[in-house]
């Protein structure tokens, strides 16, 4: 596994690390400190805060808005932030984030 150098973004409070393997797979830690008591329960309720999927391109990460059109909660309009990937966030029916990434 292969390590990247941090990300940090001042401004928002927030920092992290990709763990990527050589099948491709990636893992992304982080630390954000505006974390709500709320998001903590949850957090050790279930085990994590969101889930993030790659979808393979830009182009892909547009699934969001048939994520819309069915009636699903966006909650992270399509971007690339700080982190240079393209993605949007939605709300999974039990209320997890998922982001959609390129």
């Amino acid at each position: 596994m292969d390590c990247n150098e941090k990300y940090v973004n001042e401004k928002k409070g927030f920092s992290s690390y990709f763990l990527s393997f050589e099948s491709g797979a990636r893992i992304e830690t982080m630390c954000r400190i505006d974390i709500s008591e709320q998001m903590l329960k949850r957090a050790k309720m279930y085990g994590l805060t969101h889930l993030a999927i790659s979808v393979g391109s830009k182009d892909r990460v547009e699934l969001t808005e048939r994520i819309r059109r069915d009636g699903y909660k966006i909650i992270g309009e399509a971007r690339t932030p700080g982190d240079g990937y393209y993605e949007s966030v939605i709300r999974d029916p039990e209320g997890n984030s998922i982001e959609i990434t390129e």
